[in-house]
């Protein structure tokens, strides 16, 4: 058998835990949406744009995303087909949720989208990473930073999530206690599931995955 077949089989793996993990996570940023007890830092900013333009809010994911990417030209970052792909689809699949999933009723049912929407954030995070194509656009934005400027990952990444948080509520955006419980989990719920959806190398040599918490890894939408 030819060695190119193995090597295609490695690259069609990596490509559907790619877009699968994108449309997943878009999915379960809207699951947090009809929820209503709050959103993760950069979706209360695109909330609150939204409420404030009319327009839809995977739409302003889309947009954003695009404007983010180009902040990475002077910060001298190179996207990968993960990056593009974050921008083009994330959105799209949001809307297309959000278009089928109606806002929840009772605190029960609540709980259960927000638990469920956190959970599943985490899976696609992990799905995308792993795949390895490359980071999205803001966390391109936070390395880029991290780079230019000799800051720590750590004081970067608090710096732009506190920044989009208060804009995002100013502006209308919904902040509540999804919004710290997502927080505090989604970090080892991404180290969880990088792990589980590691992809070995093409030579089929072992799978390396993250150790410690993943603050410099995990992917915003």
């Amino acid at each position: 058998m030819s060695s190119r077949s193995p090597r295609r089989g490695h690259l069609a793996r990596r490509l559907f835990q790619l877009y699968t993990g994108l449309a997943l996570y878009g999915a379960s940023s809207a699951l947090l949406v009809r929820s209503g007890l709050g959103l993760e830092p950069w979706n209360v900013l695109h909330q609150g744009l939204s409420e404030r333009t009319g327009l839809s809010m995977g739409l302003v994911v889309t947009l954003l995303g695009a404007a983010v990417l180009l902040l990475w030209i002077p910060l001298r970052q190179r996207p990968g087909l993960g990056t593009v792909s974050n921008v083009l689809v994330i959105g799209a699949a949001m809307d297309s949720t959000l278009a089928v999933v109606p806002e929840a009723h009772g605190m029960a049912l609540r709980v259960l989208m927000t638990v469920s929407g956190i959970v599943l954030n985490g899976a696609a995070t992990g799905l995308y990473i792993a795949a390895r194509f490359g980071p999205g656009p803001r966390d391109g934005l936070m390395t880029g930073l991290n780079q230019r400027t000799g800051a720590s990952i750590r004081l970067v990444r608090t710096a732009i999530e506190v920044t989009v948080v208060a804009t995002g509520f100013v502006l209308g955006g919904t902040v509540g206690v999804a919004t710290l419980l997502y927080a505090v989990t989604i970090g080892p719920l991404a180290q969880l599931f990088l792990r589980v959806f590691a992809v070995p190398s093409a030579s089929a040599g072992p799978a390396v995955v993250a150790t410690g918490q993943p603050h410099g890894v995990i992917l915003r939408p």
